[in-house]
Order: structure tokens, then sequence, then C-alpha cells
């Protein structure tokens, strides 16, 4: 299950709540455009990311960092992310 979260990226604030739960990556994706367009902001403006849950929250619950990843079990992660930016 992916989710959208608020994720300020702050190492202190370990709770990220969470704005939608989706089937998909795909469906993920349009709802984080939908949000950027109605915001109006690009999406490190937004505070939001998409990541994998392992239990299915509801929007507007919180969840902490071990109970999301980024990538989901088995998914294919872009080549571009798989290298850390820097050197």
């Amino acid at each position: 299950m992916f989710a959208l979260i608020y994720d300020e990226f702050d190492p202190t604030m370990r709770k990220k709540e969470v704005i939608s739960v989706h089937k998909t990556r795909e469906t993920a994706e349009k709802a984080l455009e939908k949000r950027m367009q109605k915001l109006g902001k690009r999406v490190w403006e937004c505070h939001t990311r998409i990541v994998w849950v392992y239990k299915r929250p509801r929007a507007g619950d919180y969840v902490t960092p071990d109970a999301f990843e980024t990538w989901a079990p088995g998914e294919k992660i872009p080549a571009g992310d798989l290298v850390p930016d820097g050197d």
C-alpha cells in the first residue's frame, strides 16, 4: 500500500501525517501532482512524499519511520535513485 505523507525532513519529527492512501505508485503519483497543483508549489516545497506502508493507514493517521519505506518490496528502483547525491 502506498501513501502520501507530510514530511518536513526533520529528524526530530518522527511522526508523519498520512495525507492519502493508494493501491499503486501510479495513483499516488497522480495524487501528488494534484496536491502540487492545488498548493501551487513544486514537489520539494510541498513537504510531501510517496512511501510504501506496511499496514494500511487512513488519511489523517500518523506513521513513524519503522512503518514505511521509500520503495515497495520488489519494486524496481529507478537508476537515478540508486546513486546518492554528492560525490
